[in-house]
């Protein structure tokens, strides 16, 4: 039973989850002297796959790039598996799972060192899973990341196609080669027309 005095006062409004995040969990990054058990780089020598880079920015609605956020990666190898124990991600060269802030680029990108993930299912196109953190958010946010390059896998793929056609294009992202480098550009909108698609977890 409430008592009198708990009658008097609401209920305490929730936080947002920043903006001291990024700062907490990628602290090299953000140039401080304690240590982070995960990076940008995800792929290390011996990674099975073919070595990319993730780049892109997070917009808000007033398609401003966000200069605090924190995106979080996880994929498997270039060969659909995940490293079950830290020994098998040291002897594969993969670690499965990255940090990277916005706050530390001219640009606000978050920038990924990788491998491209293999397909971890029959039926399944090749995928990265996203989480992005930042100021103003209750929870954090889950997307993931489709290939331009893998249409036939894509039009397979039971998640992508369970996404309206029009907005599958914010989850696909556009591969660019240039000396002999692959880089895929992915950026991530937060709000207006193009929104990208969020999935309920």
């Amino acid at each position: 039973m409430m008592s009198a005095l708990e009658s008097n006062f609401g209920q305490t409004p929730s936080q947002t989850v920043g903006p001291y995040f990024a700062y907490g969990l990628t602290a090299t990054q953000y140039g401080y002297d304690f240590d982070q058990p995960f990076d940008a780089t995800l792929a290390l020598d011996g990674a099975a796959g073919e070595r990319i880079r993730l780049e892109g920015r997070v917009i808000d609605g007033d398609g401003q790039p966000i200069f605090d956020a924190m995106i979080e990666i996880s994929q498997p190898d270039g060969e659909g598996r995940y490293p079950r124990s830290v020994e098998q991600a040291q002897a594969r060269g993969f670690r499965a799972f990255g940090r990277c802030g916005t706050g530390t680029d001219a640009q606000k990108r978050f920038v990924f060192h990788t491998v491209k993930p293999g397909a971890e299912a029959p039926g399944e196109a090749p995928h990265i899973n996203v989480i992005v953190t930042m100021r103003g958010l209750l929870l954090h946010a889950f997307t993931r990341i489709y290939f331009s390059d893998e249409a036939a896998a894509n039009a397979g793929d039971a998640v992508l196609q369970s996404v309206p056609a029009a907005r599958r294009p914010t989850l696909v992202a556009e591969r660019i080669a240039q000396d002999g480098a692959v880089t895929y550009r992915f950026d991530i909108r937060m709000q207006g027309a193009d929104e990208t698609v969020f999935f309920d977890i």
